[in-house]
C-alpha cells in the first residue's frame, strides 16, 4: 500500500481525537460506568472498525480489508483474554472502583505508544530479513502450546519495569484520589495510582509480543497492523466494565487462541518456505485465514457459553451436599489481593 502521507496523518489525527475525546469523558465524571452506556461505547468502537473495514475494501481492494479485519478480529480477542490479567491488576493494587477508568484509559495509551514503536521496528526487520517469518511462526507455536498447558488461574508476576518502578519511586502508601502526584512534608511523591498504570501499559506492552507477531502473519502493511492494533484496544475500558463477571464465562477462550496463533504460525512457516521456493508449501489466501479466525471464535465461545450453563445447572445439586458451608469465591480472593498490598 503506497499511502500518501496525508492518509497516515488523518489517521493519527483522527484516533488522537477519539482517545481525547474518552480523556475528557473519563476526567469530568469518574465513575464506574452504566451497563448501558459501555455497550453503546463497545458497539460504537466495533462499528467503527467495520466500517473503516469496508471502506479498506471500497478504496484499496478486497484484500486489503479481508487482511484488515483478519487482523482486528485476533487482535481484539486477544485484548479481551488480557482482560482478565487487567482484573487481576485491578484487585491486586486495590484500585477505588470510580478510578479504574482513568488507570485503563491511560494504561492503554502507554500500550499504544509502545506497540507503535514495536509495528514501526517490526516492519522494518520484515521488510529487510525474510527469514523472522521462520521465527515468527516457532514463536507463535510456542506460545499456542504454552496456552494449551495447564494454566495457573489469577496469576500476575511484576515485570521488571513495575519492579523497578517501585523500587525507586517514593511512593505514598494510599491512593490520593486520581492523583498520580502529591507533595507530602515538602517532598514530591507518586501515588499507587501510577505503579497501576504502569503495570496495566507494561502487562500490555508484553501481551504485544504474541499479538504483533500474529498480525504480521496476517499482513506485513504497516497502515493495517497500526489501524488493527489501535481499533483493537480503542474501547477496551468499556469492555472492561462491560465483560466483567462474563469473563469467566469464556473457559474456552484461551484454547481458541491458542488454535488461532498456532495456525498463523504454521501459515507463516509455510509462506516463508513459499517464497524461498519450496513447491510443496502453499500461500494461504486470506479468507481462508479470515474463515478460519472467525470459524474457531464461533465455535469457543458457543462452546464456552454452553459449558458455562451446563455448569450452573449442576451447581445447585452439590451445594446441598454441604448446606452452611462457604465455597471460597472472587469475594476470597480479592480480599486477599488487598490484604498483600
Amino acid at each position: 500500500m503506497n499511502l500518501p502521507v496525508w492518509v497516515w496523518a488523518v489517521t493519527i489525527v483522527g484516533f488522537i481525537v477519539m482517545i481525547a475525546f474518552d480523556f475528557y469523558l473519563v476526567a469530568r465524571n469518574p465513575r464506574e460506568p452504566a451497563f448501558r452506556e459501555c455497550v453503546a461505547w463497545v458497539s460504537f468502537y466495533v462499528l467503527a472498525a467495520v466500517a473503516f473495514g469496508f471502506l479498506l475494501m471500497a478504496t484499496a481492494g478486497a484484500s486489503y480489508g479481508g487482511q484488515f479485519f483478519a487482523g482486528w478480529l485476533t487482535e481484539y480477542s486477544l485484548s479481551v483474554d488480557n482482560l482478565f490479567v487487567f482484573i487481576i491488576i485491578m484487585s491486586r493494587f486495590a484500585v477505588p472502583v470510580r478510578y479504574r477508568q482513568k488507570v485503563l484509559l491511560i494504561g492503554i495509551v502507554l500500550a499504544l505508544l509502545m506497540r507503535g514503536m514495536f509495528i514501526a521496528a517490526g516492519a522494518q526487520a520484515v521488510a529487510r530479513f525474510d527469514w523472522l517469518f521462520y521465527l515468527f511462526g516457532a514463536f507463535l507455536v510456542y506460545t499456542a502450546i504454552k496456552l494449551v498447558g495447564p494454566q495457573q488461574e489469577d496469576e500476575f508476576s511484576e515485570n521488571f519495569a513495575l519492579r523497578t518502578a517501585k523500587r525507586i519511586l517514593p511512593t505514598t502508601e494510599s491512593y490520593r484520589g486520581a492523583s498520580v502526584f502529591v507533595r507530602v512534608e515538602g517532598r514530591r511523591m507518586v501515588t499507587p495510582m501510577l505503579i497501576v498504570m504502569i503495570a496495566i501499559g507494561t502487562t500490555d506492552l508484553l501481551f504485544a509480543l504474541d499479538s504483533i507477531p500474529a498480525i504480521f502473519g496476517l499482513t506485513q502493511e504497516p497502515y493495517l497492523v497500526f489501524t488493527a492494533n489501535t481499533f483493537a484496544l480503542m474501547g477496551l475500558r468499556q469492555l472492561y466494565f462491560l465483560l466483567g463477571g462474563l469473563l469467566d464465562r469464556l473457559v474456552y477462550l484461551s484454547k481458541g487462541l491458542a488454535f488461532i496463533l498456532a495456525f498463523i504460525g504454521v501459515k507463516l512457516v509455510l509462506e516463508a518456505a513459499h517464497h524461498d521456493g519450496v513447491s510443496w508449501a502453499p500461500s494461504v489466501p486470506i479468507t481462508v485465514s479470515l474463515g478460519v479466525i472467525v470459524g474457531t471464535l464461533l465455535v469457543t465461545t458457543v462452546a464456552s457459553l454452553a459449558k458455562s450453563r451446563r455448569d450452573e445447572s449442576q451447581r445447585p445439586s452439590a451445594a446441598t451436599e454441604g448446606v452452611g458451608a462457604e465455597t471460597p469465591g472472587t469475594h476470597d480472593t480479592v480480599t486477599a489481593d488487598r490484604d498483600a498490598v
